[in-house]
């Protein structure tokens, strides 16, 4: 069946209505018609599953037919994003989505070429909440990940925020496997963690002082093999070890 994405507060009632580019897109792309069977996903857990009713040049009344409520992955990652050249981000956030990440932060850090000011950091904010959107419509799943505006490393640190395991992708000669931290947390704790960071650095890493100030917070430096990856594929390579070994219900126990 062919998805489609709502926001929670346009699903609180018995019938939903695509308009907009959700619309164009079930009507002049999937040529959707009356009584076709369709998903509406509202990236906050629910799926609705649908039947088309009235479709008119730009809106497409649905009937829902069943409710689903799908649990969130047991651990919520998010990915601190060094932002590569070009368009590449956009592929990271692509495939972020349909790894189950929770959120996104893009990093403008020292050795990364982009600058940009509120205004456009802003608009490729929104910009890329729509890849993530398009992702779960792809991959089927139930919660949108959060794509916020570019920052920092110093203003993402400056937040305090507090994660119970933090890491970041090293070069350096004191990174560890990641195993050995889910190990050594578990042996703590008795539980694998709710709550992952992972800081990726653009091409040629983070400047030291960098990775100094972000050690110093609590991040623990991670190993992503003998090879030396680009950022992109440093990206997809740990989010894909953090969903292997986090977010299956059973090892949460």
């Amino acid at each position: 069946m062919h998805r489609f994405y709502l926001p929670p507060d346009e699903c609180e009632t018995g019938s939903l209505m695509l308009t907009g580019r959700e619309a164009h897109h079930a009507l002049h792309v999937l040529r959707v018609r009356r009584g076709e069977r369709v998903v509406v996903l509202d990236g906050a857990g629910t799926e609705y599953l649908c039947e088309a009713g009235n479709c008119d040049r730009d809106k497409v009344q649905l009937e829902i037919t069943r409710k689903n409520s799908i649990p969130p992955l047991p651990c919520q990652i998010t990915l601190l994003q060094a932002v590569p050249k070009g368009q590449i981000i956009e592929s990271i956030i692509q495939k972020a989505t349909e790894l189950g990440v929770f959120r996104i932060v893009p990093l403008i850090s020292k050795r990364v070429t982009a600058r940009l000011n509120d205004i456009s950091a802003a608009h490729k904010a929104e910009k890329w909440q729509l890849i993530a959107i398009e992702a779960i419509k792809q991959c089927g799943s139930a919660w949108l990940p959060q794509v916020e505006p570019p920052i920092t490393p110093e203003q993402f640190l400056a937040r305090h925020e507090k994660f119970e395991l933090p890491l970041i992708g090293s070069l350096q000669s004191d990174r560890r496997h990641p195993r050995e931290y889910f190990r050594a947390f578990h042996a703590e704790h008795g539980c694998l963690p709710k709550s992952v960071c992972v800081w990726i650095g653009p091409e040629g890493d983070f400047t030291p002082g960098e990775v100094a100030a972000i050690q110093s917070e609590g991040a623990l430096p991670i190993t992503l093999g003998n090879l030396v990856l680009r950022s992109e594929t440093a990206a997809i390579y740990c989010l894909s070890i953090l969903n292997y070994e986090l977010q299956s219900p059973c090892q949460q126990r």
